[in-house]
């Protein structure tokens, strides 16, 4: 039993007999194997190729797309807050001129006061010394009559 165990199975014959069919499956390997190159593995590459370079191209164009967009997002909130700033300060402006109107009508109102206060005392002065001008002769009328009674006699 010097035999290896594989031609031992075959019976005696070797596994894999190397004859002209070989040369035959192998003709036949290269022309399906061109065929195949031809017809199913280049369009595939090629298809496999174009659909990368779109991918690609694709995320070149998102990447330029969202480029674009946050500039416009950038040049929007950089108008946002200059017409922010214009309404402040316009709102500034108008708050002063609200201030100066406020103070020119308080000190309108305030003079306005001062003058009818000014005047009422001058009323009532004036009516305060026409009635001590009317009641000062009566007053000491009245006094020397009061006098009189008191002492009863006449006061000079």
């Amino acid at each position: 039993m010097d035999q290896t165990p594989i031609v031992s199975l075959a019976g005696g014959h070797p596994l894999i007999d190397i004859d002209s069919t070989v040369v035959v499956q192998f003709v036949l390997f290269l022309v399906l194997f061109v065929i195949a190159n031809r017809f199913l593995f280049q369009p595939y590459l090629r298809l496999r190729d174009l659909r990368k370079s779109k991918i690609e191209g694709a995320r070149a164009e998102a990447d330029n797309m969202t480029a674009q967009a946050d500039a416009k997002l950038a040049d929007y909130e950089k108008q946002v807050a200059m017409a922010r700033d214009r309404a402040n300060e316009e709102g500034r402006k108008v708050r002063l001129a609200a201030a100066a109107h406020e103070r020119e009508v308080t000190d309108a109102a305030r003079a306005t006061a001062q003058k009818a206060t000014d005047e009422a005392q001058a009323t009532m002065r004036r009516e305060t010394e026409a009635a001590r001008a009317q009641l000062m002769p009566q007053a000491e009328a009245l006094a020397r009559t009061i006098t009189s009674k008191l002492l009863g006699r006449e006061v000079a």
